[in-house]
């Protein structure tokens, strides 16, 4: 019974270390993962980026997967670094992609271990736990675009919630690619101006995010993506 054990055990190892990594990162890096320290090397991360722009590109792809993957402090400060050295139109797609990797990795984590547990008594489940499973399948896609698309769902929420209830990786994977665009644009564009923001001996003003002009049109694209859910909901009810 303890060989038989064993392996469900290590199921959960990948998720157990994110979450103790994401832990002690906390603690210890945040004070690292800074704007300030992105002031206080800027010139030296420009010059790297002129004289070795691929390496430079890999290296802040890497740096950012790891971020998210560990859930660790500073994505917001990565975001901005990719719009600082890279410009707008190649700073959100490295910062797309980073991100992307990262939430897969954790998806993939979560997955293995209590995900397939969870989905298992969902897919064995009767009643009410099993219909929401069935209308879950139904809407993946919509419910996917409300999790990357509404501002107060934490990203690491999103990436973990769906690995929890059986949400199939290539949905997963394709609509946070689209679903984190938008956001990441505010990030970047953010990122492209902040070497003035720094000349003026102020930090980058993040609440531009809760700005009518950004969180208007992200509600908007998050009411879009939930069409779907209302005119199925309707359609119900009149079968009904």
């Amino acid at each position: 019974m303890a060989d038989a054990a064993t392996p469900g055990l290590a199921r959960h190892i990948p998720l157990l270390t994110i979450l103790v990594v994401a832990a002690v990162g906390f603690f210890t890096l945040r004070d690292y993962l800074s704007f300030e320290t992105l002031r206080e090397n800027r010139e030296s991360l420009l010059a790297l980026r002129d004289s070795h722009f691929l390496l430079m590109a890999a290296g802040f792809v890497g740096l950012y997967v790891l971020i998210v993957a560990f859930s660790l402090p500073g994505a917001a400060v990565a975001s901005v670094t990719g719009g600082f050295l890279f410009g707008l139109t190649a700073g959100t797609a490295l910062n797309v992609l980073s991100a992307t990797v990262g939430a897969v990795a954790i998806f993939l984590a979560a997955r293995a271990g209590l995900g397939r547990t969870l989905a298992a008594r969902l897919d064995s489940s009767d009643g009410t736990l099993r219909r929401l499973r069935e209308r879950l399948r139904e809407n993946e896609v919509s419910v996917m675009f409300l999790l990357r698309l509404i501002p107060a769902v934490p990203f690491f929420v999103a990436n973990l919630l769906p690995a929890l209830v059986g949400v199939g990786l290539w949905n997963f994977t394709w609509t946070t690619a689209l679903g984190i665009i938008p956001g990441a644009l505010v990030f970047t564009s953010i990122g492209v101006g902040v070497g003035d923001v720094f000349d003026r001996g102020e930090q980058p003003d993040l609440s531009l995010l809760w700005s009518p002009e950004v969180l208007l049109p992200l509600l908007g694209l998050a009411a879009l993506a939930a069409l779907p859910l209302v005119i199925k909901a309707l359609r119900g009810r009149k079968e009904i």
